[in-house]
C-alpha cells in the first residue's frame, strides 16, 4: 500500500463525494441511473461553482498546482470539516518537501525531558508524524507500556494499538482508538518532511493487520487536537482521561499529549494510584 499523492487525493475526494447525496442540495437529476453512492462529478462541480473538467483534473491529480479559492470551494461543496480541508490543501497544493529525518528524527531538546519529568502525575508522551513515541514520562509507562523495555523500532503508537495485545486490551472502545491513530497518521503523512518511513509503517501495517487495512481505506481524516479515551488497566481497572495535544516549538512535527482526569472523579483517584 503505497501512499501516492495523486492517487491519495483522488480517493479522498471519492470518498466524500460518496457521503453527500444530491437531495440534500436540490440539485436536478442528470437523467441517468446512479451506479455510486454520493454526488457525481458534474453535481460537485457544480456545487463549488468549478467546470466540470477543472474538478475531474483536480480529482484525479493532473495539476497539484490548484488555487487556494478552488480547493475552499471544492471543500465548502463536499461539507469537510476543519482537519479534512487542511489535508485536501496539503494533497493539491504540497509544499515543498523538506530531506526526512533519519528514523527517529533529531535528538530533543534537553528542556523537553525536563518538562516531561516535571509532569508527574499526569501521563505525557511526544509523538512525531509517523506517531514514534520520541519520549514520555513515567506515568504514561505505567499508564500504556513501558516504552523503555521496547525495542526502539516498536515505540509507535500505531504498531502498538494494532500489533500489541496488551495495548489493544487497554482501550474500552479499541476500534474508536485505532480509527483516531490512523485518522491522525492519515493528516500527518500529508506533511513535510516526506513519507519515506511512514511508508514503512503504511506497509507494515496493512500486512499484518486486517483491521488497519480495513480502517485506513475509510480515508478518515482527524486532527491530532483533544478527546478523551476509557481505559481498562490491568492494576486499577476502569479510568476515563481526557487529552490535550500541544505542539512543541522547534519542531513542528512533534506533539506533546498530555492525559489528565476529572477532578475528584474515581478516575483521578486510579490514576493517583497508577503514578504513586
Amino acid at each position: 500500500m503505497i501512499f501516492d499523492r495523486r492517487a491519495e487525493l483522488g480517493e479522498f475526494l471519492r470518498s466524500r463525494r460518496a457521503r453527500l447525496r444530491p437531495e440534500e442540495f436540490g440539485l436536478t437529476s442528470y437523467g441517468r441511473q446512479r451506479r455510486v453512492p454520493g454526488l457525481r462529478r458534474e453535481e460537485l462541480a457544480q456545487l463549488a461553482g468549478v467546470s466540470v473538467d477543472h474538478y475531474v483534473r483536480l480529482e484525479q491529480g493532473r495539476n497539484l498546482q490548484f488555487s487556494g479559492e478552488v480547493l475552499d470551494a471544492v471543500a465548502k461543496a463536499l461539507r469537510l470539516n476543519p482537519a479534512e480541508r487542511e489535508h485536501l490543501h496539503l494533497l493539491a497544493r504540497p509544499a515543498r518537501a523538506a530531506a526526512e529525518e533519519p528514523t527517529g528524527g533529531p535528538p530533543l531538546r534537553p528542556g523537553i525531558h525536563s518538562l516531561l519529568s516535571a509532569i508527574s502525575d499526569a501521563p505525557a508522551y511526544v509523538v512525531d508524524h509517523r506517531t514514534d513515541v520520541r519520549a514520555w514520562n513515567r506515568p504514561a509507562a505505567a499508564l500504556i507500556t513501558d516504552f523503555g523495555e521496547l525495542p526502539a523500532a516498536e515505540r509507535n503508537m500505531a504498531r502498538l494499538v494494532f500489533l500489541d495485545d496488551g495495548v489493544r486490551d487497554l482501550y474500552v472502545d479499541w476500534w474508536a482508538r485505532a480509527r483516531d491513530v490512523v485518522a491522525f497518521l492519515r493528516l500527518d503523512i500529508a506533511r513535510p518532511p516526506g513519507p519515506p518511513a511512514a511508508q514503512a509503517l503504511i506497509e507494515e501495517l496493512s500486512a499484518v493487520s486486517p483491521e488497519f487495512g480495513q480502517i485506513w481505506a475509510e480515508h478518515d481524516i482527524k486532527a491530532r487536537e483533544h478527546g478523551s479515551y476509557r481505559y481498562r488497566h490491568p492494576l486499577v481497572g476502569e479510568l476515563e482521561l481526557t487529552y490535550e495535544t500541544l505542539r512543541l516549538p522547534g519542531h513542528p512535527d512533534l506533539a506533546l499529549i498530555v492525559h489528565t482526569a476529572e477532578e475528584g472523579s474515581p478516575s483521578q483517584e486510579a490514576l493517583r494510584i497508577l503514578t504513586r
